[in-house]
């Protein structure tokens, strides 16, 4: 399994930052959690959700009477993973055939999570069939496609400009035909405040809802950690128009501060199921809450 070495620096500066408030003060008291709330602002954790996780610890620390950095750091680990962790709906869905509809900005990491999903799917000893529904940028099915060849995956396009409902049409009536287990469909990546760009993708899902149930199809949308507060923008336009399921967290590199994870799961209910570890097609690892918040405290992922 790939090691998440993008992710120490995120996670060894909020740990040093929580520790550094701890010292400072001679006890848990009200200045430290007004500190701490403020740390987890400052580390891309949406304010509700840094509100939600100092609440919760206030009530700790009274009835638990938690006086120590190590009680501290152990009881933000548990309340950071009862926030992140969505139980079975981390799961992606098991009733084969299933569709699955992939959204977000350009510059996210779409395409290689796509060919990410399907190599992923492929080993599983699955079928996959990719639709190349992004029709408004140029080059974007060329470049789905190069990375369909380099997973072992086939793909059905149309020329630039087609209606990319046409695309998904097609798409579902070719995995019909082929008996495919798993359809992957790219869309437009326009910035979130397009309202042309949400109409598409509600027309879309219309189109994958005629064939497949509900249980059967998945709408996942790719988050670019550097993007900090703004992917929060981006979970509320991409969730009215296409039904959310889940994220796929890209690009947790050095710039990145991570928090993004906690704010989308806590202010958005919507489960974290993939993150992105680099860009081999092996790179990419079902999302660990447990794993997740310890990682906090100990540094790496």
């Amino acid at each position: 399994m790939a090691e998440f070495e993008q992710k120490k620096s995120f996670f060894g500066r909020l740990a040093q930052r929580i520790g550094d408030a701890v010292l400072m003060r001679p006890q848990v008291d009200e200045a430290f959690l007004e500190e701490l709330e403020e740390i987890l602002i400052t580390s891309d954790i949406g304010m509700e959700t840094s509100m939600d996780i100092v609440s919760r610890l206030r009530d700790a620390v009274r009835l638990e009477r938690i006086d120590s950095r190590e009680g501290v750091e152990a009881k933000l680990q548990t309340i950071i993973a009862e926030i992140v962790d969505k139980g079975e709906r981390l799961r992606m869905s098991e009733a084969y055939p299933i569709a699955v509809l992939m959204v977000g900005v350009n510059g996210g990491g779409k395409t290689t999570t796509i060919a990410k999903l399907a190599a992923r799917y492929k080993a599983e000893g699955r079928t996959v069939l990719l639709a190349a529904a992004d029709t408004f940028r140029a080059a974007a099915a060329d470049q789905l496609e190069v990375w369909a060849e380099r997973a072992g995956v086939p793909l059905i396009r149309h020329q630039e400009g087609a209606d990319p409902s046409a695309v998904i049409f097609d798409g579902v009536n070719a995995a019909k035909a082929r008996g495919i287990d798993v359809l992957i469909c790219d869309t437009a990546g326009r910035l979130q405040n397009k309202r042309n760009l949400m109409a598409e993708l509600e027309k879309m899902d219309k189109v994958l809802a005629r064939e497949y149930a509900p249980e059967q199809r998945e709408t996942l949308l790719v988050l670019d950690a550097t993007t900090g507060k703004n992917a929060v923008s981006q979970a509320q336009e991409f969730g009215l128009a296409a039904g959310v399921t889940g994220i796929v967290l890209t690009k947790l590199d050095g710039t990145a501060k991570g928090g993004i994870a906690i704010t989308v799961s806590g202010e958005f209910d919507l489960p974290v199921k993939f993150i992105g570890v680099g860009e081999k097609l092996d790179d990419l690892e079902p999302f660990d809450p447990q794993r997740f918040a310890a990682s906090i405290f100990s540094g790496a992922y």
